[in-house]
């Protein structure tokens, strides 16, 4: 069965619009054109792909199972013609990232100064999700390469660690806390302060439940105050006097430097966890993807950065 790159592309166009005037429209076809297109492809694969009504077009069952597979094609021949154009050009192009919040807002900074001094001309387009969020955009190749704090069991991701970063403990800068400052902060003194937290998702959150569990502590005793998705929003509340908090330390030290927070180590165990590269096992990297996922696989294990 011989299947037109332009029908696959008109399919894909359709659903990613929600409509045929809108696929014309960015396609710089004609609508009879991209119809014409679709109406092929549904008559050489024999199913229909598309479920229009008055007010929307949709995919079918059908047409959600092609979608995956035209939209990855697409990508593939994109990436092919960047590869040549790379073969015979300076590195140039653009990368599709996705971050965690701890590695996209503390590490990738200078990961991307760093490299684009190399590649000036590579540019970057970078989404701040959380951990479980990044390795679903990495499983549907919607991202090329992806940022996390903790490995989330996705069959289709592949991680390596790039980074190491230091969790503390994080109190408000009173008298209270500060008397902990010469005897360490207790372990028991946990569960009876309220706690500020990130969302379910976050890398910081699996990674502080795991260090809890192995200090020994009840995480279902955790008595927890607010949920956040931002280490900022965390920082803040703890100042106040909402709660206490664990965090990373690159995230608190501005806070720490100007004494709005107290920040705590715990000697009992080391609160210490990579920060992961992550990439789809099966994807092939453009050519300017894989030389970024190179150089930031080895750039903190040279000292370049904030290897802690």
């Amino acid at each position: 069965m011989d299947i037109d790159i332009k029908e696959l592309e008109a399919f894909v166009a359709v659903v990613d619009q929600g409509s045929f005037s809108r696929a014309a429209k960015s396609l710089y076809l004609t609508q009879p054109t991209v119809s014409t297109h679709v109406a092929v492809l549904e008559r050489k694969l024999g199913i229909k792909l598309l479920v229009r009504t008055t007010k929307e077009v949709y995919p079918s069952d059908a047409g959600k199972i092609l979608y995956g597979y035209a939209k990855e094609i697409l990508q593939l021949r994109e990436r092919a013609v960047q590869a040549l154009h790379a073969f015979t050009h300076d590195m140039q192009g653009s990368i599709h990232v996705a971050a965690s919040t701890i590695p996209g807002q503390y590490f990738l900074p200078k990961l991307i100064q760093g490299f684009r001094a190399e590649y000036p001309d590579v540019s970057f387009s970078l989404q701040l999700l959380d951990s479980t969020e990044v390795a679903n955009q990495i499983a549907a190749r919607k991202v090329e390469i992806g940022f996390t704090g903790t490995v989330v069991n996705l069959p289709k991701c592949v991680y390596q660690p790039f980074a190491e970063d230091r969790l503390v403990v994080i109190t408000p800068n009173t008298p209270k806390y500060q008397g902990y400052q010469a005897t360490g902060f207790p372990t028991g003194q946990l569960t009876r302060e309220p706690f500020i937290s990130r969302e379910p998702g976050s890398g910081t959150r699996l990674e502080t439940e795991n260090f809890l569990r192995e200090m020994g502590v009840d995480v279902a005793a955790i008595r927890t105050a607010v949920e956040v998705r931002s280490p900022e929003s965390i920082k803040q509340m703890v100042s106040e006097g909402l709660g206490i908090a664990v965090i990373s330390q690159s995230a608190c030290e501005d806070y720490c430097k100007f004494k709005k927070l107290l920040a705590f180590n715990f000697d009992s165990v080391k609160l210490r966890r990579k920060l992961y590269l992550v990439r789809h096992k099966n994807s092939i990297l453009s050519p300017v993807a894989q030389a970024f996922y190179e150089y930031a696989s080895g750039f903190y294990s040279k000292g370049r950065g904030l290897n802690r």
